[in-house]
């Protein structure tokens, strides 16, 4: 079961609300996409830890119905 760009950005903006989420569907087949999600939450931990908090906005889902996620994540540039 594929999800949809929509549903994947909503599950990480529930669990990130102040993040900037963009996704990209990288074959249109709706099992793999790119991440993007920037967020101030992500400030002073590792790019592990920052994937971990990602993954689990998407509560399980990752393997079975999101069959793979490119994930880049980072803090926003302050204005």
């Amino acid at each position: 079961m594929a999800m949809d760009v929509a549903e994947i950005e909503r599950l990480i903006k529930e669990g990130l609300p102040d993040a900037d989420v963009h996704i990209e569907d990288l074959r249109g087949d709706g099992d793999h996409y790119a991440a993007y999600v920037a967020s101030v939450s992500f400030a002073g931990l590792s790019r592990v830890k920052q994937h971990q908090m990602v993954y689990a906005t998407l509560q399980g889902k990752m393997g079975t119905d999101l069959h793979a996620l490119a994930l880049q994540t980072s803090v926003p540039e302050s204005t």
